[in-house]
């Protein structure tokens, strides 16, 4: 059995959402925060490898299981092949459209084995396609939407709500954090709590909750879990100027 790798089977909508989130949630960091380790171990010179994501919200890079059929539907196969033949950006939304599909061939294999109705299943897709996908995620599809989302008002609205995010450090730079906050005048007549819910994390797509840490990114202003993006509130102190992963990543070249 592959490390972090817990066989069992989910027999409600609810159980099979939470595997799909936790499988998601692995590929997402294998992909974003993770991918330098990622990178490094899709060696082209190895043998046809896949990118697992597990219910524990860990993830694996190893060789397909060896039963036919498998247990559950395996991951593309050989995602290392291609790994030094085009532009990294490239390779990693390719691996991303193909782990998408993966993650909805799980779902709907649990949902099938167990006898999921018209009802379960439409119930199941709608949960699902509430999140962004990880394709979106990758090639910051989900950033625009949620940028698009929070631009709605006019432009000077939401100047005034960016403002509100900024910490002032001194005479050094500028960096947003903690958590997004609503404007301080409600001109636009907008509920609080509605504004707050629209933010998504730029990394798993969650919606605001005011009782984790964020941290927002100065390149593309997106909103980050620090969880997801491996920022404590301590180190984020120390940081002038925050870049997200994704904008770390497009800035990296390889020999």
């Amino acid at each position: 059995m592959m490390d972090g790798a817990q066989q069992y089977n989910p027999r409600t909508v609810e159980e099979v959402f939470r595997d799909f989130k936790g499988r998601r949630a692995a590929l997402v960091k294998a992909l974003t925060t993770d991918v330098e380790e990622f990178y490094q171990q899709c060696d082209p010179e190895k043998e046809n490898l896949c990118l697992y994501g597990f219910p524990s919200e860990s993830w694996e890079v190893n060789l397909p299981a060896e039963e036919v059929p498998p247990e559950l539907p395996e991951p593309a196969l050989g995602i290392n092949f291609a790994r030094d033949g085009m532009q990294e950006k490239d390779w990693l939304s390719l691996v991303a459209v193909h782990s998408d599909a993966w993650l909805l061939s799980v779902a709907f294999y649990f949902g099938a084995r167990f006898g999921f109705d018209r009802a379960d299943r439409r119930r199941l897709f709608n949960m699902i396609n509430d999140l962004p996908t990880i394709f979106e995620v990758v090639s910051g599809t989900a950033k625009k939407q949620s940028k698009d989302k929070s631009s709605m008002s006019n432009h000077s609205s939401t100047k005034s709500k960016s403002n509100s995010k900024v910490v002032q450090r001194g005479s050094e730079s500028q960096i947003k954090y903690s958590r997004p906050q609503p404007k301080d005048d409600d001109e636009d007549g907008l509920d609080e709590d509605d504004e707050q819910g629209e933010t998504l994390c730029g990394a798993c797509g969650e919606n605001y909750a005011s009782d984790e840490f964020w941290i927002c990114c100065d390149i593309c202003e997106v909103w980050f879990h620090g969880k997801c993006v491996k920022i404590t509130p301590a180190r984020a102190e120390h940081i002038k100027q925050y870049k997200c992963p994704s904008c770390t990543s497009s800035k990296r070249t390889r020999p």
